[in-house]
C-alpha cells in the first residue's frame, strides 16, 4: 500500500508540475519586444516557418547584427530558406547563416554556441516554438554559460498552448516536451555538483555555419 501511495502520490506531483509548466508556455507568447542583441537565433522544429519568420522580422528590425538558422534540413537549400522568411534578398544574402549539422536541441545549442564564438557575440535573442522555448533555453545556458540570451517565443499552428488536451497530437507533445524538461532539469541539477562548466576559447579558425 505504501508502495501505491508514494506512486499516486509522484504521480500527482507530476500533474501539478505538466499543468504549470503548460500555464507558462501559454503566457510566454506573445513576447514583449526584445532588447537588442549581437545576434538573433532560429531554432528549426514543428512550426519552423513561424519561428524562422518571427526571427527574420527582428533581424529586419536591427535587433540584432547577424541571424543563424540552426538545424537546417541539409536538403533544403538558401533560396528555400530565405522563401520561408520572406526575406528582402539583400538582407538576406549579406546577414543571415545556415547551420545543417543540429538534429536536436542538444545540437541546436552547440550549434548555436559556435556561431556564437565564432562571430564573437556575447548576446543572441533566441526564437523557438512557445512550448519548445523552455528546454531550448535550459540548453542553450548550459551551453553558453557566460552568455547574455533573450527568449522569444512564438506561437505556431503545431499546438495551441490553451487547448493542448483537445488533440492527440497536441497531448502527446505537450507531455514529451515537458518530460524531456524535466530530465534536463535533473540533468543540470547533477552537473551543478561538480565542477563549473566554462565556455571554451574562442578559436580564430573558425567560420559561421554557412553564409
Amino acid at each position: 500500500m505504501r508502495t501505491i501511495a508514494g506512486l499516486l502520490v509522484l504521480a500527482m506531483i507530476w500533474a501539478v508540475g505538466l499543468w504549470a509548466f503548460v500555464e507558462r508556455v501559454e503566457r510566454s507568447a506573445p513576447a514583449p519586444d526584445p532588447r537588442p542583441a549581437d545576434g538573433i537565433v532560429a531554432l528549426t522544429g514543428a512550426g519552423s516557418n513561424e519561428r524562422i519568420g518571427a526571427a527574420m522580422k527582428l533581424l529586419e528590425g536591427a535587433k540584432g547584427q547577424r541571424m543563424l538558422v540552426s538545424g537546417v534540413n541539409r536538403e533544403a537549400s538558401r533560396e528555400d530558406i530565405r522563401h520561408v522568411s520572406g526575406a528582402v534578398r539583400r538582407l538576406y544574402d549579406c546577414c543571415v547563416d545556415l547551420g545543417f549539422e543540429a538534429a536536436d536541441t542538444v545540437g541546436n545549442a552547440k550549434e548555436t554556441a559556435e556561431w556564437a564564438r565564432a562571430m564573437r557575440y556575447d548576446s543572441l535573442i533566441v526564437v523557438t516554438a512557445d512550448y519548445h522555448i523552455p528546454r531550448a533555453m535550459l540548453e542553450l545556458r548550459g551551453a553558453m554559460p557566460n552568455a547574455e540570451l533573450q527568449a522569444y517565443p512564438v506561437r505556431t499552428s503545431v499546438i495551441d498552448a490553451s487547448r493542448w488536451w483537445r488533440t492527440a497530437r497536441g497531448a502527446r507533445l505537450m507531455v514529451m516536451e515537458y518530460s524531456k524538461y524535466l530530465a534536463i532539469l535533473g540533468r543540470e541539477a547533477v552537473l551543478s555538483l561538480g565542477p563549473r562548466r566554462e565556455e571554451e576559447p574562442a578559436s580564430p579558425a573558425q567560420e559561421p555555419a554557412a553564409r
